[in-house]
């Protein structure tokens, strides 16, 4: 497997970024060794809030609540999938699947040992993190659902026609104008450069391309299996789980991804769901003040 790693100089005098990096060992399929990079802060002996950031985006994503929730006495471990931010970037679309990410995390939590986690999850930080919950739901008490979904195979629509038509046929993507896109406040120039600096180039963003096909809208597409296997733990999950979605975000509020968390996962019922009013798909730009505190007192209950 060809790995690109990203110069460590891209991340350099970020814009309200001042964490360390740290780096976890995982194995892809025929054994190569791929670093994820993840961000720990706050006390050691309280149990973990763990981040999960979407597509194309990374932990950078987090940066303001990361600072808050540890204001607040919580520990704190927000992890770049593999491929984004600074994690390592295998070169080549098919090296990434659903079930590939998903074991990376898996492996991840375990190296780590987290137990007791608070999964906080939004766009394909839901897809992969709650597939992840189905396979090591014994490391989990609770979950927050932000802006994201798992489709079962019901199709595509038209917003998600456009969005594979111009993530495959692109060169590279800008990714900091389709953050900008899907956010309702002004990003700065230096916060757009910060979700910039991750991929020097086209050739760095096999990931971010493949993430769209990765997406189980088909019924041929070969992620759905688990994503049904999902749905299934999800209907015998009865710990809290909470829903915090965005009232302007197209992709997952607007086909109704929360009201399906609700009506089907029990461990929904009789919770004070959220929307937040003019938030959009980047939910934790929007809205990071809001969140921490949803999360903080979602963990005091």
């Amino acid at each position: 497997m060809k790995v690109l790693q990203t110069p460590e100089s891209r991340f350099e005098h970020l814009s309200g970024w001042p964490y360390a990096p740290k780096f976890q060992t995982v194995l892809a399929d025929d054994g190569t060794e791929l670093r994820l990079h993840y961000v720990d802060e706050g006390p050691r002996d309280v149990p973990p809030v763990l981040l999960m950031h979407g597509n194309p985006s990374w932990s950078y994503l987090h940066r303001h609540m990361i600072a808050g929730l540890v204001d607040l006495g919580h520990r704190v471990v927000a992890v770049d999938l593999m491929g984004m931010g600074r994690s390592d970037k295998p070169a080549h679309k098919l090296d990434y699947t659903l079930a590939r990410h998903v074991d990376w995390i898996g492996q991840f939590l375990i190296a780590l040992d987290l137990s007791n986690i608070t999964l906080y999850c939004q766009d394909w930080g839901g897809i992969i993190g709650l597939c992840t919950v189905a396979e090591h739901g014994d490391r989990f008490a609770r979950i927050i659902a932000s802006n994201t979904g798992i489709p079962e195979g019901g199709g595509v629509n038209k917003f998600m026609q456009a969005w594979l038509d111009h993530s495959q046929s692109a060169v590279e993507l800008d990714i900091s104008g389709l953050v900008r896109g899907m956010t309702s406040r002004t990003l700065t120039d230096e916060e757009a450069a910060a979700y910039d600096a991750p991929f020097p180039d086209g050739t760095y963003q096999a990931s971010p391309k493949q993430f769209p096909l990765l997406i189980p809208l088909q019924a041929d597409n070969p992620g759905l299996p688990q994503a049904k296997a999902t749905w299934e733990f999800l209907a015998q999950w009865t710990k809290p789980f909470l829903t915090v979605f965005g009232s302007l975000d197209p992709i997952a509020t607007r086909p109704g991804a929360h009201l399906q968390f609700q009506r089907r996962v029990p461990g929904a019922l009789g919770l004070d769901h959220v929307m937040i009013e003019g938030a959009n798909h980047f939910i934790q730009e929007d809205a990071h003040a809001q969140i921490v505190d949803i999360i903080h007192q979602f963990m005091s209950k």
